[in-house]
C-alpha cells in the first residue's frame, strides 16, 4: 500500500519459482502479468518519454528507475518458462526494445544514450537525469551524472537477461567501468549506502555474465568469490545475523540485511566454476 508493490511482486516471483512446486503456476503467471503491465509506456508523452520503457514504483511514483526496473525484469526472465509452457493461454511479454532503450538511458554511455548530462565512464544511474551518487564537476564547469556499483551491477544484469551480447558496446562499457571500480569495502559511489543490496546484485549479475575474475585499472586480477564471500562472512553477528550501520534503504534492518547476505553467499556457492 505504500508503493512497493513492483518490488514485493518480483521479490514474490523469485521466491515462488525458486521452490520449484508447479501448483504455484497460476499464481507465478498472474503476478508476471502484473509486472509487465507496469512497463512505462509514454510513447504519446514527449515530457515523459525519457522514462518509456521502464517499470517504477508505480502509484505515486510516476517515473520508471533502473532498481525496479532490474528486479522486475529478473522475475520476468526467470518465470519465462512458466509463461511459454503450451498448456497455458498465451501470455503477455514485455516490450523487450523500449526495455533496453530506458536501460540505455541510465547509462553513462554517449553512443547509445541520448540523454543530456551524462558523462561517458560506462557505469549506470538511478534514471535519466538522476543519480543517488550525485554528479561530477568538469573541468570546463558543467556537471555530469556519477554512476554507482549497485545501479552499474543492475544494469549489467539486466542487459544480459535482454539478450545483448559480451561485445555490445553497452555491456562492454559498463564491464570496464566494473572491474575498475571493483571494491568489497563500499558501493562506489555511494559508500556504506545499500552495501548489501550492492553485494547481493553484484554475486548475481558476475554469475550471469560468467565473470570469473575482474581486473583493476593497475593490473591486478581479482577473484571476487573469494572476495566477496570473506567480506561477507567476516560481518556475521554472533547471533548469524548481518546487519548495516549506514540505515539508507533499510539496511540497518538485520531481517532485511541478512536476507541479502544469505541469498549472495549460495548464489556464489551456486556459481562456483565445476573442475
Amino acid at each position: 500500500g505504500k508503493g512497493l508493490a513492483t518490488y514485493n511482486t518480483a521479490t514474490g516471483i523469485m521466491a515462488l519459482a525458486a521452490s520449484g512446486d508447479l501448483a504455484h503456476k497460476d499464481a507465478i503467471l498472474k503476478a508476471r502479468a502484473f509486472l509487465i503491465s507496469q512497463q512505462a509506456d509514454y510513447s504519446d508523452n514527449p515530457a515523459m518519454n525519457k522514462y518509456h520503457g521502464g517499470i517504477g514504483y508505480g502509484g505515486s511514483h510516476p517515473h520508471s528507475d533502473m532498481s525496479n526496473t532490474y528486479l522486475s525484469i529478473e522475475a520476468i526472465k526467470i518465470s519465462e518458462v512458466y509463461a511459454k509452457d503450451t498448456k497455458v493461454e498465451k501470455q503477455p511479454e514485455l516490450d523487450w526494445e523500449s526495455a533496453l532503450q530506458f536501460i540505455s538511458r541510465t547509462q553513462n554511455l554517449e553512443a547509445t544514450n541520448d540523454q543530456p548530462g551524462i558523462s561517458n565512464d560506462g557505469s549506470l544511474n538511478y534514471f535519466p537525469g538522476d543519480s543517488k551518487a550525485g554528479t561530477i564537476k568538469n573541468p570546463d564547469g558543467t556537471e555530469t551524472l556519477r554512476g554507482y556499483g549497485s545501479m552499474s551491477y543492475a544494469g549489467l544484469l539486466s542487459m544480459l537477461y535482454a539478450d545483448l551480447e559480451k561485445d555490445d558496446p553497452r555491456v562492454a562499457a559498463v564491464t570496464d567501468w566494473l572491474n575498475s571500480n571493483f571494491t568489497v569495502k563500499e558501493n562506489p559511489g555511494l559508500g556504506q549506502q545499500g552495501l548489501y543490496y550492492y553485494f547481493n546484485v553484484m554475486a548475481k549479475a558476475l554469475t550471469a555474465a560468467n565473470i570469473d575474475t575482474l581486473t583493476t585499472e593497475d593490473g591486478k586480477k581479482i577473484d571476487w568469490r573469494k572476495e566477496l564471500s570473506q567480506t561477507i562472512l567476516s560481518a556475521q553477528r554472533e547471533d548469524g545475523s548481518w546487519f548495516n550501520k549506514n540505515s539508507r534503504w533499510w539496511e540497518n534492518q538485520p531481517e532485511l540485511v541478512t536476507c541479502y547476505a544469505v541469498l549472495t553467499l549460495e548464489q556464489i556457492y551456486a556459481s562456483i566454476p565445476k573442475k
